[in-house]
């Protein structure tokens, strides 16, 4: 490589044994995206050169999940000797490079753009070797203090080696630093295992450094919550709450209105209008993508949903990658279920199921209906209890509903089969053959009353 630029190294190689889980602890879920994804998007801010993940720990599974993310290489720490160690294991990737490493942790994703850019802006002005990203904390247990000299850095205590007068500092290091390529490998090369874990840590390159009269600068975050690790469930619970919190502020400032922001669930890749409306125990998953001046009732789940504007989805309704066009009323109690699309003005009742399904503009499917594998025009009426029987045990088939048709309830229209324009279905009917256009169709058998029968059987 002869390229000169930024260079971003993440270290996943933990085995995350608090997490208690079979699952790597960076492809856990983070309102929507894995928490490994939330540092990839912040290194991707940076507009880096290069993304290299260091891997231990079921790192096949980690390297599977991002096989089509063709913007990380990654590369396997083992056996698993500290921090300092793992960097070490990145750096023949970034042979013959130039420019800066930016480090930071699979398991830190609350990291910001603007901190990020702001570490790299103080590292740059300074022309340091290292810039250190620190905090203050109130209760600093478990991070390494930073120990300053006439007001300088002087090095990095990790809490296990720490004096009690040290361990009384409350400025920590975060673990996020920026440093120089050039004189990267041969400090490494120095770092010793002095310490009682048997280790090679990266913050004693700070040392190094001051002792080779290299400049080390640092940067302190504004918010501490920007540096919470992810170590635990507990952990993992607390951050998801501050990043749901944070797109639900994103969306109030944008002019959406939650009516409860405590209880209303966004990830972090939705999209929503402004004037748009979210009630209580609102759900929105994935891409989902919501237009202006909806309203969403409580209850509601989408995922993967795109949704036009002014649409009115009552309570209780899922959707999963399905679209609906604007001026749309669903629910309550409606389920569209994937590949189905509602145009505008149409109706989708209580009880109403559609899968792999096109409802035409202003058609109406109100009550306890299922509409599968069907193509249905414009000014149809669906009648209650309608079932498309697409399934003949094999295989599916189509159903297709010209406009302006009308189903009369409890009918069955046994696939595949046509029902023409403008056509009539009996209430009641199974369909078996194509019905013409403006024909009706009725194939109920003939209703026989018998006289006194009911009197007759009582005695």
């Amino acid at each position: 490589m002869t390229d000169i630029g930024l260079h971003v190294v993440v270290l996943a190689a933990g085995k995350g044994t608090r997490m208690s889980s079979t699952r790597h602890k960076v492809l856990h879920g983070i309102n929507g995206r894995t928490m490994l994804s939330h540092v990839l998007a912040v290194a991707r801010s940076a507009s880096p050169t290069s993304i290299t993940v260091v891997l231990g720990h079921m790192a096949d599974i980690v390297r599977a999940t991002y096989r089509d993310d063709l913007s990380v290489q990654f590369v396997v720490q083992e056996p698993q000797l500290g921090t300092g160690h793992a960097l070490l294991q990145a750096l023949p990737l970034l042979a013959g490079a130039r420019g800066d490493v930016l480090l930071l942790y699979g398991d830190v994703p609350l990291l910001s753009a603007a901190t990020v850019a702001a570490l790299l802006a103080r590292h740059r002005d300074d022309r340091a070797a290292a810039t250190v990203l620190t905090a203050d904390l109130d209760q600093p247990f478990g991070y390494g203090r930073i120990v300053r000299q006439d007001g300088a850095i002087a090095r990095i205590v990790e809490e296990r080696d720490a004096t009690p007068a040290q361990r009384a500092i409350t400025e920590v290091n975060a673990g996020i630093y920026a440093l120089a390529l050039e004189p990267l490998a041969d400090a490494i090369a120095a770092l010793a295992p002095q310490n009682v874990q048997g280790e090679y840590y990266l913050p004693d390159l700070i040392g190094i450094y001051r002792r080779r009269g290299l400049g080390v600068s640092t940067f302190r975050v504004r918010s501490a919550d920007e540096i919470r690790g992810v170590n635990s469930r507990r952990d993992l619970a607390e951050v998801s709450r501050l990043v749901r919190n944070a797109k639900n502020e994103e969306l109030l400032a944008a002019g959406v209105t939650l009516i409860d922001p405590a209880t209303t669930y966004v990830e972090a890749d939705v999209q929503v209008g402004a004037d748009t409306v979210l009630h209580p125990n609102v759900y929105l998953e994935g891409r989902t993508i919501i237009g202006v001046a909806c309203e969403i009732h409580a209850g509601t789940r989408l995922v993967n949903a795109t949704v036009g504007d002014r649409v009115t989805i009552r309570n209780y309704c899922v959707i999963t990658d399905s679209t609906v066009e604007s001026d749309a009323v669903l629910g309550p109690f409606a389920h569209l279920r994937p590949g189905s699309l509602v145009q505008s003005e149409a109706l989708v009742g209580n009880f109403v199921e559609l899968k792999k399904a096109t409802l035409g503009r202003k058609s109406k499917a109100s009550h306890l209906t299922y509409l599968g594998d069907a193509t249905i025009g414009d000014n149809v009426n669906i009648g209650a209890g309608t079932i498309t029987c697409n399934y003949d045990g094999t295989h599916k088939h189509q159903t297709v509903i010209g406009d302006g048709a009308f189903i009369g309830s409890d009918s069955q229209l046994i696939a595949p089969v046509t029902i023409g324009k403008g056509a009539y279905v009996a209430a009641g009917s199974s369909i078996t053959d194509d019905v013409p256009d403006q024909a009706l169709a009725i194939t109920r058998g003939r209703q026989v009353n018998k006289e006194g029968w009911a009197r007759r059987k009582k005695r």
